[in-house]
């Protein structure tokens, strides 16, 4: 039987659901989730192989209006993705708002075909809520399908990976079968620290933060590795918050990130974490880049 693939776009304004999603999609933890917005910074390509289909998914930041260099850096890797993509996923979480116009301008421009996620109906109350979300965004565009979905309660996914298959276009598979993502194991273990960053600070700090692995140190043996990690903040202050009381509150993400590590990777970790200050590094091209951002 001949072989099919294609790229699915998924977009939609920050905290919508769209890493939790793709990670239901694959069947694996690829994006790191929080209720935090604009928690993904990159696009992350995420890979499901379903017989002869070849689904690569890629789940990019929320689209928003940019305040400094990461936020622009954000909203262009979201817009580029459109330009690869064979299909979009546009995912939302309650009714039209005027926030969406500018995701509705893109979508519109991008000629593609438009498949509408109404996410999280385990929120909402009844079936009337969730036509109501429908009915505001039915007259704006021609959707191919409208399809309510819970990511968090894996409801819906199938039908939503068979509305996906119509789309897919014949030809050889992009990736090798075994791959789930095309992101680098040090990326993806930045991205855990970086998850438990925001899982344990608030307001300004998590937006602040970057994670970089200074030092990876494998010992074949014993199947253990030694991990020497930077945060980088901008300010004394937000240091000192995320170092916390006598070093517990580092000491503690530290420890989770430690576990989730040893648990993703199969890996026995040792991981030590230094913080850094690196004043307004969000509004530096250069640093946005060499801390992996904007690629």
């Amino acid at each position: 039987m001949a072989t099919k693939s294609g790229f699915i776009a998924i977009i939609g304004k920050p905290n919508v659901g769209k890493s939790t999603l793709i990670n239901a999609l694959i069947g694996k933890k690829i994006a790191i989730t929080s209720p935090k917005v604009q928690t993904t910074r990159f696009r992350i390509t995420g890979i499901l192989n379903e017989g002869d289909n070849q689904f690569v998914f890629i789940d990019t930041p929320g689209m928003h209006k940019p305040y400094h260099g990461l936020g622009k850096s954000m909203d262009k890797s979201a817009s580029d993705a459109l330009m690869d993509a064979d299909v979009i996923l546009w995912v939302v979480d309650q009714t039209f708002r005027r926030t969406d116009q500018v995701i509705l301008e893109r979508v519109k421009q991008s000629q593609l075909p438009v498949i509408l996620v109404i996410n999280k109906i385990d929120t909402l109350e009844n079936k009337s809520e969730i036509d109501k979300v429908i009915i505001s965004f039915l007259k704006l565009h021609e959707f191919s399908e409208i399809i309510p979905i819970s990511a968090m309660e894996q409801t819906h996914l199938i039908q939503l990976k068979n509305a996906l298959s119509n789309h897919l276009v014949l030809g050889p598979h992009y990736y090798p079968d075994d791959y789930v993502t095309d992101q680098t194991d040090e990326s993806r273990m930045s991205e855990i620290i970086r998850e438990r960053i925001l899982f344990y600070t608030e307001q300004e700090i998590p937006h602040s933060v970057a994670v970089m692995l200074e030092s990876l140190k494998y010992n074949e043996a014993q199947k253990t590795m030694d991990i020497d990690a930077l945060i980088i903040v901008e300010r004394d202050s937000q240091k000192g918050i995320l170092i916390g009381k006598k070093g517990e509150k580092l000491k503690r993400i530290g420890s989770e990130a430690r576990k989730e590590i040893n648990h993703i990777f199969d890996l026995k970790v040792h991981l030590t974490l230094w913080v850094k200050v690196k004043k307004d590094w969000r509004n530096d091209p250069t640093t946005v880049s060499r801390y992996g951002y904007g690629k």
